[in-house]
């Protein structure tokens, strides 16, 4: 006989727990294990009224927008709406089958006003990394460094010319809020950045181009993992340029040893990293393994004699071409931090090797990086078996950028400025941290094979 469902939707009153309806395999039951925000109020206290009425509890807020990360939804609009329907998203974030989720437009204001202040997301961002580290998932013995280029939230019609822009008239009052950010921080640098094209809308993200295909206004995610389970130890914002980038890592190496006290043994990066400077930095001041490719142009291809066919000799400062004849330097850097070590016209005019050394010049040119020496330290490493296993281990933090854009959808920034950027590239990391330990730490439910009857 066919069934009829009956009518359940007349009685006034419900016996129901919310723990009783969320699987016990749910992610969100993992990540709410690993999760302690009783910290989170003392650190926002300072920046709250001791009078007035209460405003909504920030732990609340936090665990709406983790979700929100953890799962991909990008509108807060939208966010608010899941988590209004979705009882696991409601047992999630403390809130009763009765109890009302905050309007969207909370959390804006709360992001622009005192958890920007107090650098709240920083706070909950280390205090997940803490609890990481905790349970072991942080070992301390190697370090990977990237940067992956976000779009930003910036039409490519609506900019101009980064001198239009700077010697314009736009008035604070009238301009957004990126836009008073980015000016603001014009006028306490003192110089204006002649770009070649600023975004009216986002204008401290940058102009760039990925390879094949249209440029854009993008800011660069810059991670730092511990590569033994690929947790995200430091994040940092910066514009889409080398020179940032490498800026950026520095501070996130020295942060995370000034908080947390770990100093990697071992630092592996790609080839942008293999700057001399950046190099020298590891080396010398930092005592750390750069397990990088040296970024080295000497090498040459139109069949003349390369700057690793002349031998250094370190004790007499000086360089033996191919042919037995010497290279001297006065011992003045260049503007580059190069020195140049040149040989003697008249040998070089009587050698019988000068078509294949210096064809077109009266005599050869070596230049030699200040921080050659650090160089050479990297280019050692280069050859051991400890380097060739952790070019392995750099995917890990590709594997972290490819699950940041396709899974959490973080492919294109939805708030504007550095500091929004900030804010959302710590929010993710985060996530992903949470989502890490809940799947690596929490046991799985057993397997149950169904039999036939």
């Amino acid at each position: 006989m066919m069934g009829q469902q009956g009518s359940g939707q007349e009685r006034l009153f419900y016996s129901l727990n919310l723990d009783d309806h969320v699987p016990r395999n749910h992610l969100l039951r993992g990540i709410d294990r690993f999760l302690d925000l009783s910290e989170l109020r003392r650190h926002l206290a300072p920046f709250y009224s001791h009078t007035g009425r209460p405003s909504i509890d920030p732990e609340l807020m936090i665990r709406i927008l983790i979700v929100g990360y953890c799962f991909g939804i990008r509108s807060e609009r939208r966010l608010c709406e899941e988590v209004h329907l979705n009882l696991a998203y409601r047992w999630f974030c403390r809130l009763g089958l009765e109890d009302v989720v905050p309007d969207h437009s909370t959390f804006s204001k709360n992001r622009h006003g005192r958890f920007r202040e107090s650098d709240a997301f920083r706070h909950v961002f280390e205090m997940v990394l803490q609890r990481c580290m905790a349970e072991g998932l942080v070992g301390g013995e190697g370090f990977a460094v990237d940067a992956s280029v976000v779009k930003a939230d910036a039409s490519r019609g609506h900019s101009v010319s980064g001198a239009e822009f700077a010697y314009g008239e736009f008035e604070h009052e009238r301009s957004t809020r990126a836009v008073r950010e980015y000016l603001q921080g014009l006028d306490e640098d003192g110089e204006a950045n002649l770009r070649k094209s600023v975004s009216l809308t986002d204008p401290a993200a940058s102009w760039t181009c990925a390879p094949g295909g249209p440029a854009f206004f993008a800011y660069s995610t810059n991670y730092l993992i511990d590569v033994h389970s690929g947790i995200v130890v430091d994040v940092e914002a910066t514009a889409a340029h080398r020179t940032q980038e490498l800026d950026a890592a520095k501070k996130m190496i020295e942060r995370v040893e000034q908080r947390f006290e770990v100093r990697p043994k071992q630092l592996i990066g790609d080839m942008a990293y293999g700057a001399a400077p950046m190099l020298d930095w590891l080396v010398q001041e930092k005592q750390i393994e750069p397990h990088i490719p040296v970024w080295d142009k000497a090498e040459r291809q139109d069949g003349t004699f390369s700057r690793s066919e002349f031998h250094f000799d370190a004790e007499h400062n000086r360089y033996a071409c191919p042919g037995g004849k010497h290279l001297h330097t006065t011992g003045n850097p260049t503007i580059e931090g190069t020195i140049l070590y040149r040989s003697r016209n008249l040998e070089c005019a009587s050698c019988p090797m000068k078509p294949r050394c210096c064809p077109n010049t009266p005599q050869r040119k070596i230049p030699r990086s200040v921080h050659e020496a650090s160089r050479d330290v990297a280019r050692a490493l280069a050859n051991t078996e400890a380097y060739r296993a952790s070019r392995k281990k750099r995917k890990k933090v590709e594997m972290l950028f490819a699950h940041l854009k396709r899974i959490l959808k973080l492919d294109r920034l939805r708030l504007r400025g550095r500091s929004g950027a900030q804010d959302e590239f710590l929010l993710a990391a985060t996530a992903q941290n949470l989502r890490r330990m809940a799947k690596w730490l929490v046991p799985r439910a057993p397997y149950v094979e169904l039999l036939p009857t």
